[in-house]
């Protein structure tokens, strides 16, 4: 079959195949595949305190973001094989893009893979950092939505994306695994300007994994590397005018048959530059546990803690704190449909630097914002209390 007539056949299976969840050669001969997934993710929510007022409301992407993607391969021989994937997140209440503008915001990346030497790849991806130690830490064991740390502002939940990117992660060598990316600033006479870092080391041994990442962010306002990054909640939202960012996190877990358990920590730092808001340098510390039962083959709940602490920077000499406790009981109606509920409580202690517009930042109270799930509507006061019940359906 010549070239033409293999980009026709291509094209008709394409156009044929109904959007449902399935797996399918284009080209049996050259063994290549494609890949349709995805997941609608909707709920019922109840927040205490946004801004003032408590509020029933429908929310979407909660255990689960809504998406859709493809992810496509083709076998070039000797443990070689070509790769994609192209995945899109939307919100499947009203069926708006999740990011305007970007059709596949999420990721759109190609590359190679090798079963010696591993996989390469280019785009726009999610960190190594991300990919390694979020799994283990809490929003790979409870839903981001209310279980990630407040505001997301260590970036273990999905709200850390690198454009212009270059990724590479080696293959598992007896349970330890390494990965590095790099995205390009692209700054004509400067490759440093504008560019971010990420690496990250996990290992798994039968029951117990651990890993730890890292993150460098550099010109956080103007980078056309950094896709994007959560610094919109009260937590951090007077840093957002950082010249650099620096994450460092660690997670671990073990499972006991039914039972796991596991621990995360995450340092986060703040650096100012000449037309920053704030002068001096900020760290946020937090400290985690988190652990699941299997109650049934189909029930699982899960519950958290965390502990967040601000340093005394900037004129804050009573830096903020938060603690918040998460839970989460699913059940699995089939392998692809899960009902869900999620319950977090929050509560904020001292004071916090926050933006004032975009020509100053003001020291106030510390205010609640639950998980990364309420970074546009947080609390008035100290406290926050969210409930969530939901339905998942993956596909």
């Amino acid at each position: 079959m010549n070239k033409q007539k293999r980009t026709i056949v291509r094209a008709v299976i394409f156009s044929c195949v109904p959007l449902s969840g399935v797996t399918f050669s284009a080209d049996a001969l050259a063994q290549t595949s494609v890949t349709l997934y995805g997941v609608v993710d909707n709920a019922f929510s109840y927040a205490s305190n946004q801004r003032g007022h408590s509020n029933f409301y429908m929310s979407q992407g909660n255990l689960q973001a809504s998406k859709f993607g493809f992810l496509g391969s083709e076998d070039l021989g000797s443990g070689t094989k070509a790769i994609f994937r192209l995945e899109s997140g939307f919100n499947s209440l009203n069926g708006a893009q999740s990011s305007a503008g970007l059709i596949f915001n999420r990721q759109a990346y190609v590359g190679l893979s090798n079963d010696t030497y591993g996989t390469f790849t280019l785009g726009r991806q999610y960190t190594p950092y991300f990919t390694m130690v979020g799994g283990l830490g809490p929003t790979g064991v409870l839903t981001g939505a209310t279980g990630a740390h407040p505001g997301d502002l260590d970036a273990l939940d999905t709200t850390l994306r690198f454009n212009n990117s270059i990724t590479y992660a080696s293959q598992n060598l007896a349970g330890l695994q390494f990965s590095a990316q790099y995205g390009l600033g692209g700054v004509p006479g400067s490759v440093a300007n504008g560019s971010n870092f990420s690496a990250a080391l996990r290992y798994d041994y039968k029951d117990f994994a651990a890993a730890a990442g890292y993150v460098k962010l550099k010109d956080i306002v103007t980078s056309p590397a950094l896709g994007a990054f959560a610094i919109n909640s009260p937590v951090n939202n007077g840093y957002a005018s950082a010249r650099s960012a620096q994450l460092i996190a660690a997670a671990a877990r073990y499972n006991f048959n039914d039972l796991m358990v596991g621990v995360n920590y995450s340092n986060v730092q703040y650096a100012p530059g000449s037309g920053s808001l704030f002068a001096s340098e900020a760290v946020f510390n937090t400290y985690g546990v988190i652990s699941t039962y299997r109650l049934t083959p189909a029930a699982i709940v899960g519950a958290g803690y965390s502990y967040t602490r601000a340093s005394k920077s900037n004129g804050v000499s009573d830096p903020a704190r938060y603690h918040q406790i998460s839970l989460e009981e699913t059940y699995g109606l089939s392998k692809r449909t899960t009902i869900y509920a999620l319950q977090a409580y929050q509560r904020a202690q001292g004071k916090a630097l926050v933006a004032v517009g975009t020509t100053g930042t003001s020291i106030v109270d510390a205010v609640a914002v639950v998980g990364d799930s309420q970074n546009t509507s947080p609390s008035s006061g100290p406290s926050q209390f969210v409930g969530i019940v939901g339905i998942r359906h993956a596909f």
